[in-house]
């Protein structure tokens, strides 16, 4: 008699609330925003987030509903899905169950119920137009809900019907004892209640059949008024989708003919211009492709241009020549040469001098903790970090910069562009096409040993040759240089620097990227965007790309702005989306390109800019009438068999592939990396503690030369005086990895780099390892006397 008294059964289709879910170790539980509905039970982070993102869904038909103590409880589905929840109180907690199993009872009843009736849907004639059956379908689905509901006070009733009959004989019997007349009384009311309690939850189980009765009969007459309902809303949404395109072009054109830059000061363009708004009126169309705005900061907004520049780009010359003057002539001009570079005939290729391998051994599947590895090392740098190759991928750092060639073939065309802007257009596709090989590639490369190098002999199959060597090891920097014949040279010098924040890993490179094409003398340069592994801790690994790039041509001034956009979960637009304008050197935009890094790019051309309406923060945004996108690059797809292979692309599985004749400081030589290529991780391990301890052995003969030479002739060089020494490291204290970085303002490495030679680039005006020649002789004559002994 003193037990609490259960909660009366949650009425609705659905019951929402605050729980607490438990998440790991590290956040324990956590405030979530529960959702049942339809025998479905989800969680969102908000109740914001309900439109959008909805962060888990269990299916109570097949749950197990368990509690564990006052408020606690357990929701599993036999081991794919558990939820362990906490209420704020008792009473909570007995709320959530009562709908939980009453959802979980009606959720098996209407799965029994699909599977009986598996043949009456096609019973219900369709209608045309309109998805009618799908209407229908919906009716008897809340009528079936109904009954259901009547169902579950029918249930309530019986259980109520079983306990009152067992109660009342429990009082009779009590009542039979005679104790006193007080108890007899008040046993006698208690018997009244029970009895009102059955008779008053009948009449409830009566009522409700009446209205599903009542439901049935007027099932038809609903069903009529929802579908007039539902026709007039289609209606109204499609006057109002033409009234908001009608809007818009009006607005573009009152912008086209009130506020033109003082760029477009030719008076063809400004007069044609005031008339835009009557081209615009053809909302069918397809060169009329409308562009979104981008988001926080929207910077500006490309708009389709007026249809009359789309009917002169596809004129023929002599019309072209004869309708405008100079300038729109080379505009037309510059638009068709862009676009068909891409689709002229190329030379004939020549045969590949060998089969390069498309496999390499699958990736084992050996499981290790990163948290115990990673948990002392938040706020420090990556390179101080001593990691096993469990983490690593079979490759390089020189490979992985070797990688950027993958898309060499943007920078062939761009050599034969015989504009600059053009020519700017493939380099910045070239710019984004170099991170396309990371979006699925969670491994960490292996740290280059000082000295190491890699080449990438493609001359006869592609026309280049390349070169990396890691020219620095404190702070630790790679260089690389790559020649085309078809005229165009790559070089690079990258440091990288990181962080472990906890949750995610940030990677910044430093130093420059530079490309010069021997035809026109342009002289480009630009840096890399951040790149931040996220989940290092809990959760899938995955990689995002973030930040701006200016591609700078130091000869004509040109200008291309990249905007790499952080991943959001509340943006509206695609993830991992590019977004840049080609400026000339006054600041005019000629040029379009949009988006993604991991898919594709594609160019505009600009016909017209303008200025627009305030951003989110007050900032004016230009609006800009393009053509229609063309393609300028696509990622190739991967080979098959790639999620096994670390995710390399074609040209990934080739790197690390054997090859005679290359130096013995080549990457390919290195014992530690082809171990774990084999599968054999355990000895990959040994042999990299090995190599690392020898790096370190080398470091301190150096470190003792140098202080040998900068000694005093007449003092001594001792051990304890090379220990005290302020060359000395970090890595000699504890033993980490070989690529630690100790304090970078203490000292620089005295190490000499070998193919490579730091010099002044008197036209951008930074300081690189430049190659100096001497590489490809070395190994005509086979002549690798001057290598070190690094493996």
């Amino acid at each position: 008699m003193s037990e609490p008294k259960p909660p009366t059964p949650i009425p609705g289709d659905t019951y929402k609330g605050w729980l607490f879910k438990w998440t790991n170790y590290i956040k324990g539980y956590q405030r979530r925003w529960f959702v049942l509905s339809n025998g479905l039970l989800s969680y969102y982070r908000t109740q914001a987030e309900m439109g959008h993102t909805c962060r888990g869904t269990i299916n109570l038909a097949t749950a197990n509903i368990t509690v564990e103590d006052s408020c606690n409880f357990v929701i599993s589905n036999g081991g794919a899905q558990t939820y362990h929840l906490k209420a704020s109180s008792e009473v909570e907690r007995q709320r959530w169950i009562t709908a939980l199993e009453l959802a979980k009872a009606k959720a098996v009843r209407m799965q029994l119920e699909s599977d009986d009736s598996g043949d009456d849907c096609p019973a219900v004639p369709p209608t045309s137009g309109q998805g009618g059956g799908c209407r229908n379908s919906e009716i008897q689905s809340t009528l079936r809900t109904l009954s259901s509901k009547v169902e579950d006070l029918t249930t309530c009733n019986d259980l109520i019907v079983k306990h009152g009959s067992a109660l009342q004989r429990s009082l009779s019997e009590l009542e039979g004892i005679r104790v006193g007349g007080d108890m007899g009384e008040k046993i006698r009311q208690v018997t009244e209640r029970a009895t009102l309690f059955r008779i008053t939850s009948n009449a409830m189980i009566n009522a409700c059949r009446d209205f599903l009765s009542l439901a049935q009969n007027h099932s038809k007459r609903w069903q009529k008024a929802l579908q007039t309902e539902r026709d007039q809303r289609i209606r109204l949404e499609e006057t109002l989708e033409q009234l908001a395109k009608q809007h818009n072009h009006l607005e573009r054109a009152f912008r086209g003919a009130t506020v033109l830059p003082p760029s477009f000061s030719n008076p063809a363009l400004g007069n044609k211009a005031g008339v835009s708004g009557k081209g615009d009126a053809s909302d069918e169309d397809d060169d009329n492709e409308f562009f979104d705005a981008m988001e926080d900061p929207a910077e500006f907004i490309t708009v389709p241009a007026d249809p009359k520049y789309h009917r002169r780009s596809g004129s023929n010359v002599s019309g072209i020549s004869s309708e405008i003057g100079m300038d729109d002539q080379s505009v037309n001009f510059d638009e068709l040469s862009l676009a068909s570079n891409p689709e002229s005939p190329q030379p004939l290729e020549l045969e590949p001098v060998r089969q390069r391998r498309t496999r390499i051994p699958d990736k084992p599947n050996y499981y290790l903790n990163l948290w115990s590895i990673m948990k002392n090392c938040i706020g420090k740098e990556l390179s101080k970090i001593p990691m096993p190759v469990n983490f690593n991928e079979p490759i390089s750092m020189l490979q992985r910069l070797s990688e950027d060639l993958e898309y060499y073939e943007l920078l062939d065309k761009a050599a034969k562009c015989q504009s600059s802007l053009e020519q700017m257009c493939y380099v910045a596709a070239f710019t984004v096409s170099s991170y396309s090989t990371t979006v699925h590639r969670t491994g960490k490369p292996f740290n280059p040993l000082l000295g190491e190098t890699f080449e990438l002999d493609r001359l006869r199959e592609c026309g280049y040759r390349s070169l990396c060597e890691q020219v620095s090891h404190h702070p630790p920097a790679a260089a690389h240089h790559a020649l085309s014949e078809k005229g165009w040279t790559l070089r690079q010098e990258i440091t990288l620097a990181s962080k472990f924040r906890g949750k995610y890993l940030s990677i910044m490179p430093l130093g420059s990227i530079q490309c010069l094409f021997d035809k026109s003398n342009n002289h480009y340069s630009w840096k890399k965007v951040t790149t931040t592994v996220h989940n290092i801790i809990v959760g899938k690994l995955w990689i995002d790309q973030s930040g701006e790039i200016d591609v700078v041509n130091h000869r004509t001034g040109d200008r291309c702005h990249l905007k790499f956009a952080p991943y959001s979960y509340f943006s509206r637009d695609v993830p991992r989306k590019v977004t840049g304008v080609v400026t000339d050197k006054d600041g005019k935009a000629h040029y379009v390109l949009s988006g993604t890094w991991d898919e594709k790019m594609e160019f505009s051309r600009v016909m017209q800019s303008s200025k627009g309406e305030n951003g989110t923060e007050g900032k004016q945004r230009t609006v800009y009438q393009t053509l229609k996108a063309k393609e300028i690059w696509r990622k190739n797809p991967l080979p098959e068999g790639a999620e096994n292979m670390y995710y390399f692309s074609s040209l990934a599985l080739s790197l690390n592939e054997p090859e005679e004749g290359v130096a013995p400081t080549d990457s390919r030589r290195r014992p530690d990396q082809r171990l774990m290529e084999d599968g054999r991780w355990d000895e990959a391990n040994a042999e990299k503690q090995r190599l690392e301890e020898k790096q370190r052995t080398a470091r301190r003969e150096r470190e003792r030369e140098a202080v040998k030479a900068a000694s005093p002739p007449d003092e001594a060089v001792t051990e304890d005086s090379i220990n005290d020494s302020p060359l000395k490291t970090d890595a000699q204290e504890t033993g980490t990895e070989a690529s630690e970085v100790s304090d970078e303002s203490a000292h620089q490495d005295n190490h000499h780099a070998l193919w490579f030679e730091k010099l002044d680039d008197p036209v951008s005006g930074e300081t690189l390892h430049v190659y100096k020649g001497g590489y490809w002789e070395a190994k005509d004559q086979g002549s690798w006397d001057m290598c070190p002994d690094i493996f």
